[in-house]
């Protein structure tokens, strides 16, 4: 299916949605479903509530009981456990990392023939495809895309008199420029730079570097490459040989998160996900944005939650029914226009449906030079991962480098040996 007949099916599947006919039913005939999420941020919670409240609109005999409750480990945690027990609600928000292990265990409804006949599997954007595919069968609808890059203070520049970074990929900053720039922003009260030994980019500067977390088939860890070892020591070289890094014990000493050093200018650029951008638009700072700075290869990881359906709801048609609206422009459009999320569909990137999400309060000049970046994301690996424990594990052994000075073969053959062991448990159910 071509780009412009992709686009076509899309804009005419989202204004179904949101020109939706409500169903007539007595107050006797009211569904209830159960949906559950996680609590990420007041501003996200309340957001997913404004959709729900505009679902029930359009369906008044559908009342959906929304509960946010745990993130991140805990989440995926709760919500293994619950599949194990047969009491999934009848919809729910499921991690990238969770979704195979959960669909394994027979979990999850199979919609792909109800998909298919609404959705072109082609319109989404690679790194959401391939998340969502599980042996030709789809058993979830990928929410959005989100994706790592920089944010930069502009007042921190401006004071510096130091040119801000290119926002174009053809032309954005190397990992060695980079360091250059903020070593030169780093005072005695402002660090250049933060965020670079937290997960959310960790992937995205390996593969930069050509390393590889995993094989082809994902089914052994791949990290221990002379390419990964040099990653990691010039991510801790930024803090420990060029100070221009805090590390997190710092932040909890000052009682701040890394947006708010970001915010306050105690930070000058942070490498977090694009998630951050709703918060930093509805504090009205004065924020720019980058793609990663390069070691190699110029990219960024693409992964998000997918929206699922329990294979035992006693409501499959109602449960479809909410989902089709989640991916519609009057929710999946409402959060990319707030800046929470990015489009996860190329027709969401024809000039037409930008225009009705893009917010120039909210994205500014920078954003639009990142579309084909963003667009063009890979796949995260941690998205594609057999185990759950994998996450974890290489968690604790980085975490073990970056803060106890374990050494970097040390770190990088244990993560080896922890994860391909969680694989073949796995592998051998």
């Amino acid at each position: 299916m071509n780009k412009k007949r992709i686009s076509i099916v899309m804009a005419t599947a989202m204004a179904a949605s949101m020109a939706a006919v409500p169903m007539t039913a007595s107050a006797d005939d009211t569904v209830e479903l159960t949906f559950m999420g996680w609590e990420a941020s007041p501003l996200e919670t309340q957001a997913v509530q404004d959709g729900i409240a505009k679902f029930e609109e359009q369906y008044p005999n559908i009342k959906v009981n929304y509960t946010p409750g745990l993130a991140g480990s805990e989440y995926n945690a709760k919500l293994l456990s619950s599949a194990a027990a047969g009491s999934l609600p009848d919809v729910m928000f499921v991690a990238a990392e969770s979704y195979r292990n959960i669909v394994a265990k027979g979990a999850l409804l199979d919609i792909t023939d109800k998909f298919n006949e609404d959705y072109p599997l082609d319109d989404f954007i690679d790194s959401s495809r391939t998340i969502m595919d599980v042996d030709g069968h789809i058993y979830g609808i990928s929410s959005c895309t989100v994706s790592p890059i920089i944010y930069y203070n502009k007042d921190v520049f401006d004071a510096a008199g130091i040119e801000y970074p290119n926002a174009d990929p053809a032309n954005c900053w190397t990992i060695d420029e980079f360091r250059e720039v903020a070593k030169q922003l780093t005072t005695d009260d402002i660090y250049g730079a933060y965020g670079f030994e937290t997960e959310d980019g960790l992937s995205a500067q390996l593969l930069s570097n050509g390393a590889s977390r995993y094989n082809e088939d994902y089914t052994e860890s791949t990290i221990n490459s002379p390419e990964a070892k040099e990653v990691f020591e010039t991510i801790k070289a930024i803090r420990v040989e060029d100070g221009s890094a805090p590390d997190a014990s710092t932040l909890d000493a000052v009682g701040m998160s890394a947006t708010q050093m970001l915010e306050t200018g105690k930070v000058a650029m942070l490498l977090t996900g694009s998630w951050a951008l709703q918060e930093l638009a509805a504090a009205g700072m004065n924020v720019g944005m980058a793609p990663l700075p390069s070691y190699g290869e110029v990219l960024t990881t693409g992964q998000a939650h997918l929206h699922c359906i329990s294979a035992t709801t006693e409501h499959p048609d109602e449960a479809w029914l909410f989902l089709q609206f989640l991916s519609g422009m009057d929710y999946q459009g409402a959060l990319t226009k707030s800046g929470l999320w990015m489009p996860n569909r190329h027709s969401m990137y024809e000039d037409d449906m930008v225009a009705q999400w893009y917010d120039d309060s909210v994205h500014g000049d920078s954003y639009k030079l990142m579309l084909d970046y963003f667009e063009n994301a890979v796949v995260d690996p941690t998205a594609m991962q057999k185990s759950t424990q994998a996450k974890d594990i290489v968690k604790e052994e980085t975490d073990m480098y970056f803060k106890q000075d374990q050494d970097i073969d040390v770190t990088l053959e244990n993560i080896d040996t922890r994860v391909n062991a969680a694989i073949q448990e796995v592998l051998a159910g």
